[in-house]
């Protein structure tokens, strides 16, 4: 029996981008491989994926495992992205431009529109005193050092051109589009941090976007407004008892777009006992001033924490849209995960405590997506802690997958808009209703305007293109002078794999007009309702995008004159 040859592997490091401080980029040759005397064979290996209905690491890792023992190297998604592209550029295969978005390594991350880039800022003492949050003094508060996210970071020393520049070549290596970047900026709470340092590192994220270096964040933003690696989004996340019309202001200087608040819980009592220092009118009035300004509003909810039970949880999660205060855009759901560093820990030790078991956790997660409203998105369900670091109660990472799994089997289905997301289908302006829906909040009434196929069509009601529509009270002045008789654009968002910008997506969401008319549909509403201007809370790489449709730089917002 002759013997197998043995497969050839070729070790990469995906983050192994060296990025120099005068700003230029070095990609390691790790993923690199030579294919030369194999090319029948990397032919046939691409005419099997292609002819995969779904390319998911399981069957690749069996497909390409045949392939290696005929002799092909080992190929890793990454490589497998270069070579593809190589074989493309040279003529020996025709490009297609559907195989290389399911070649990708998690091609989710791009298919909202966007490419998210995370990084983190230093490790800084926290204001909080939670109860249930890790300290690890190797990372800013409630971070674990061995997170994927805190790993690379801590690689890149906490550098924020470092981390940024060198997570988009690792994404664009992968094979995702990065010209649309969404900048998510993690660590504690940022409003804590000096403001110098904020504007410091806010300025170093744009340089690594840029590949320049700026002497002023302005002239960074500037940069960015017609750069490669354009910012179509920022985010930070703090406390909502650091929030007050100062700092809005001072979030719209840097550029920031949405804020993530921690609600974790609408209970006084067990917001009480966690020590979490604020009540929940708190979180109240921090949402009241989010939404006057703007900005796009991403909850943090957490069950299981000290004194709840799970129909506590069940309740309290009802309340956030009930309690018209509070209904958020976004939500993560992160069920408390007991880890040795935290403060619970010793309550659990004492027997003052103990974890949901598995099954009550995805109980729970299942009335959360049937229940959340079709205007809000669940982001995440479940923190990225390695299990590891979990001494009792559940430990799966696809929580989210077995509660979906089980909300079908009882003839349930997500709600929200993640849920519903059309992502890469093929869609026609003909398959597409406009829809309107208004909901109250404590100060504003919110237009959530969506473009969503029919609830008969083959894969249900799903959502293609939205837009939030801000309409504060007209008789009240407003908290931010400027904004005197404004409507208010929050968000456009408009789904499909992310495409490069003037890149053709022929029949994706994307790329057949939905934005612009979101933004018709917006002023026409706006107008009829008696406002004089409509604001947008523009990302810095969209100042060009929303000037094409009238809109121009006045302070912190872009504005459009109505017709009177």
């Amino acid at each position: 029996m002759s013997k197998k040859p043995a497969i050839q592997r070729f070790d990469y490091t995906l983050d192994e981008t060296v990025v120099h401080n005068d700003g230029s980029w070095k990609e390691r040759n790790h993923n690199k491989v030579d294919l030369t005397a194999h090319h029948t064979l990397f032919t046939e290996l691409i005419g099997e994926l292609a002819a995969q209905k779904e390319i998911n690491t399981k069957n690749y890792h069996s497909i390409m495992r045949r392939y290696a023992r005929q002799g092909l190297p080992w190929l890793s998604k990454s490589q497998l992205q270069v070579a593809y592209q190589e074989a493309c550029d040279d003529g020996r295969l025709t490009f297609d431009k559907e195989l290389k978005i399911r070649l990708q390594m998690k091609p989710v991350r791009s298919q909202a529109g966007v490419t998210v880039v995370t990084v983190l800022t230093k490790p800084y003492a926290c204001p909080g005193k939670c109860i249930f949050c890790p300290t690890d003094v190797r990372m800013p508060k409630s971070y674990l050092y061995d997170e994927p996210g805190a790993q690379r970071a801590e690689r890149y020393s906490f550098d924020p051109y470092k981390q940024t520049a060198g997570r988009i070549a690792a994404l664009s290596k992968i094979g995702h589009p990065t010209d649309k970047i969404e900048l998510l900026i993690l660590g504690g709470t940022w409003s804590s941090y000096p403001r110098d340092y904020q504007e410091w590192f806010v300025k170093r994220c744009f340089d690594g976007m840029n590949g320049v270096d700026s002497e002023t964040l302005p002239e960074a933003q500037a940069l960015n407004e017609t750069t490669d690696h354009r910012n179509v989004g920022l985010v930070v996340e703090t406390r909502q008892d650091h929030i007050d019309v100062d700092e809005l202001r001072w979030m719209r200087y840097l550029g920031v777009t949405k804020v993530q608040v921690g609600i974790q819980s609408m209970d006084e009592h067990v917001l009480d006992i966690n020590k979490r220092g604020h009540d929940t009118q708190a979180t109240r009035d921090s949402f009241k001033l989010l939404r006057a300004a703007g900005f796009k509003i991403h909850g943090h909810w957490m069950p299981n924490l000290l004194g709840a039970t799970p129909e506590s949880d069940v309740a309290d999660y009802d309340s956030l849209w009930n309690d018209p205060a509070v209904r958020p855009d976004e939500l993560k759901i992160y069920p408390c995960m007991l880890v040795e560093n935290a403060e619970l820990y010793e309550y659990w030790q004492r027997g003052e405590y103990k974890p949901y078991s598995e099954q009550e956790v995805i109980d729970i997660l299942v009335h959360c997506i049937t229940k959340t409203p079709a205007y809000a998105r669940l982001t995440r369900v479940i923190r990225d802690i390695p299990t590891n670091n979990v001494v009792e109660g559940f430990t799966k990472s696809n929580l989210r997958q077995l509660a979906e799994q089980k909300a079908k089997k009882i003839g349930l289905a997500a709600t929200d808009i993640r849920g519903r997301e059309i992502r890469r289908e093929q869609v026609s302006p003909d398959d597409l209703t406009l829809r309107v829906e208004s909901y109250e909040t404590d100060g504003t009434i919110e237009h959530f305007l969506s473009f969503e196929t029919d609830e008969d069509s083959p894969t249900g009601r799903r959502i293609a293109g939205f837009l939030r529509l801000s309409f504060p009270d007209p008789k009240a002045p407003h908290l931010l002078e400027e904004l005197d008789n404004h409507a208010m654009i929050r968000e456009v968002h408009v789904y499909g794999p992310a495409l490069s910008f003037g890149q053709d997506g022929k029949g994706e969401a994307q790329h057949i007009g939905l934005g612009s008319k979101l933004i018709q549909k917006a002023i026409s509403m706006s107008q009829a309702a008696g406002y004089t201007d409509i604001a947008v809370i523009s990302a810095i790489g969209t100042r060009k995008y929303y000037a094409k449709h009238g809109f121009s730089q006045n302070n912190l917002y872009m504005t459009h004159k109505l017709q009177s």
